[in-house]
């Protein structure tokens, strides 16, 4: 009876008096950060409801002891304030606005005490985009020069790690703030990198970078519910999701992938045993392996949402006499990653470049008539997966002799990552901005740099809405004003015409354009900086340096050049064309021996167009025209996927940004 009263009160005790909560605050603060300066600093966490918490700002000085002489050291308060957490455990406060300086303490206190140490007052942006964006350092450009100088303790780097969520996460799974090093520098965004490099240069202040940032996804991934519940596109998709029995949907998504598989999921490379490739084995039984065409992602083929490990095999017959010369082996391009060999011998390997040709020279001493065996280990890491580009790029070269290989290869999964499992990034709107964006809003930023686009080029008219609201979105959900949005319009990127036509890629541009309409808006161009058979340029200095540039103009109120040369108007008068730029900077100029402006093309009432000849007739002018075209009523500039002979910029050394002067319905409509 005594153990049953005071169990109940035990119970009642716990209800009145609950046990107290650690204060905790998100991951997005640790040591080593950076606080915004020059407006007041948000700072949230949580803790047992109904209690007191505070929160400081302090510093370290040494004095002199009177008496003794020896230096003591005294703690200065600089900023402080109280919160108290609410029913549900959650608060939240701002500290005064500080100006640049440290390092500090920041503490909180509660039922425990949290300190974060070596905190800087600076400026905080946040790096957020698709896979240029987060492109590594140790693939840029001059990669090993920039590693080896990346050390600046005044810049510091935070990356949020890749999650995907149904519904808005509170915090991050992990993270932390680590001082700018050689090491930790790496695997960081380059864009992000070299931008913050650049403004430490110019502002001589703490540089704070949060990198957010996922390959291949589209913007409306990266949009809160509550714009998405408006758009028209998606808000059905959004409803979808927000329904969805998660659970549920990952049974149904393996036993797809088991149907598809026919049989048990490989979780681990069945063609790699102990290190050794028993799937290379040129007398290896593969009757019971399925056809696949190639060039051709596998997902196409049937294999949906599956990343992971597939194996190609192909026979490759030769003569004595084909035999007796080195051959050189053209796979076309591979997503992601390859091992290839012949007749079980490793003769090349290239790692995570999806776009890049594989060719690789055969040594003869590996040659026989007869039957020999092309096998090549394929792993994906994300998206679509396989041998793919054109078919003509796929071949074996033996002298001027070229012997086909496209078409059909025995294939065989020996490893599967399901995509199907969890939810892809872009397998509905908001996945990414409930998991890598929410857990960091309110956290005071100065702004933010973009790079993405790829993934919505197709749809480039439906960007022209979806863009702008998502910058509208974010500066929303951050409450902290219209702060600078910077990004990079799309880079020239495959192979360049021969002749003038209509361009996806050219409409994204277009549609980045238009969004510099918001205010405190930038626009870096990368259209001379792209390469031809790859999607990740290795550049990113340029498009870091010219993000920065945008940053002190727009964010700073610098007085500089900031963009290249911008289309203003354009008057047709006898026959001829006359376009009237402004960011003109010191004049325009023709980059190159030519003398002679390149890109341009002009189209009459047919709306067909021809290449113009295009000559710079003053500071802020260039005449356009065609003997093709007798009475042109449109102008293009830089109107391609690729546009490599782009060669108008300033004297500023900055490009002219593509456009046209016509609004005729598009490709992507």
């Amino acid at each position: 009876m005594k153990t049953k009263q005071f169990l109940v009160s035990l119970l009642l005790f716990a209800y009145i008096f609950p046990t107290q909560a650690e204060v905790k605050l998100p991951k997005i603060f640790s040591s080593n950060m950076v606080l915004q300066q020059g407006m007041e600093v948000p700072v949230w966490g949580w803790a047992t409801a109904g209690e007191t918490v505070t929160i400081q700002l302090t510093t370290s000085a040494s004095s002199d002891n009177e008496n003794s002489g020896e230096a003591v050291k005294q703690t200065i308060l600089i900023a402080h304030n109280n919160a108290i957490a609410d029913s549900n455990g959650k608060w939240t406060t701002k500290l005064p606005a500080q100006a640049y300086g440290g390092p500090y303490t920041l503490s909180i206190k509660g039922e425990n005490t949290i300190n974060f140490t070596n905190v800087m007052i600076g400026e905080v942006w946040v790096c957020s985009g698709q896979s240029n964006m987060e492109w590594p350092l140790a693939q840029a450009k001059n990669a090993e020069k920039e590693i080896a100088a990346a050390k600046n303790s005044n810049i510091r780097l935070f990356s949020v790690p890749k999650r995907v969520a149904q519904f808005p996460e509170e915090d991050l799974e992990a993270g932390e703030w680590m001082e700018c090093t050689p090491q930790t520098a790496h695997n960081f965004s380059a864009v992000g990198y070299f931008f913050g490099r650049s403004l430490a240069e110019q502002l001589n202040v703490p540089i704070g970078l949060i990198h957010t940032s996922w390959g291949g996804t589209v913007a409306e991934t990266w949009t809160s519910a509550k714009t998405i519940a408006n758009d028209p596109d998606f808000k059905a998709p959004l409803t979808e999701l927000q329904q969805l029995n998660v659970e549920e949907y990952k049974k149904n998504k393996e036993a797809e992938i088991r149907k598809i598989l026919g049989g048990e999921i490989p979780l681990e490379d069945e063609g790699m045993v102990n290190g050794q490739p028993i799937y290379s084995a040129p007398e290896l039984n593969d009757e019971t392996w399925s056809s696949i065409k190639s060039p051709g992602l596998w997902e196409e083929q049937g294999y949906v949402n599956i990343d992971g490990i597939g194996w190609y095999r192909k026979e490759l017959n030769l003569n004595q006499e084909q035999t007796q010369v080195n051959l050189n082996l053209h796979l076309g391009k591979i997503d992601d990653s390859d091992i290839t060999f012949l007749n079980g011998i490793e003769v090349g390997k290239t790692e995570n470049q999806y776009n890049k040709d594989r060719v690789y020279t055969i040594d003869k001493k590996y040659l026989k008539p007869g039957k020999n065996m092309i096998v090549v280990r394929v792993n994906d890491t994300g998206g679509g997966g396989g041998m793919w580009g054109a078919p003509e790029d796929q071949y074996v070269a033996i002298g001027k002799e070229k012997i086909d290989l496209s078409g059909n290869w025995k294939f065989k999964i020996s490893k599967a990552v399901m995509q199907g499992f969890d939810l892809g990034p872009n397998a509905y709107p908001t996945l990414l901005f409930n998991g890598m964006i929410h857990p960091i809003i309110p956290y005071g930023i100065k702004g933010a740099i973009w790079y993405q686009g790829e993934s919505n080029a197709s749809r480039a008219l439906q960007y022209r809405r979806v863009f702008p609201n998502l910058i509208n979105d974010w500066r929303t959900q951050w409450n902290q004003g219209q702060f600078p949005f910077l990004f990079v319009q799309l880079a020239n990127y495959m192979k360049a015409t021969q002749q003038p036509e209509e361009s996806e890629w050219a409409e994204l541009r277009e549609a980045q354009s238009l969004t510099l309409e918001l205010p405190n808006t930038g626009m870096a161009s990368a259209i001379d900086i792209g390469e031809a058979d790859d999607i990740h340029p290795r550049n990113k200095q340029d498009v870091g340096n010219r993000l920065a540039l945008n940053a002190l103009k727009t964010a700073y109120n610098k007085e500089l050049v900031h963009t290249g040369p911008t289309y203003q108007s354009v008057e047709f008068k006898d026959g001829k064309a006359y376009i009237s730029f402004k960011d003109t900077g010191d004049g325009l100029a023709v980059k190159d021996k030519y003398g002679y402006v390149k890109a341009f093309t002009i189209a009459g009432d047919d709306r067909k167009f021809y290449w113009a000849k295009a000559e710079i007739i003053n500071k802020n002018t260039v005449v356009v025209y065609s003997y093709a075209v007798k009475n042109p009523v449109a102008v293009r500039f830089g109107w391609a996927n690729n546009p490599d002979d782009i060669n108008l910029y300033n004297l500023n050394e900055l490009p002219a940004n593509p456009f046209r002067t016509d609004s005729w319905p598009g490709i992507t409509k």
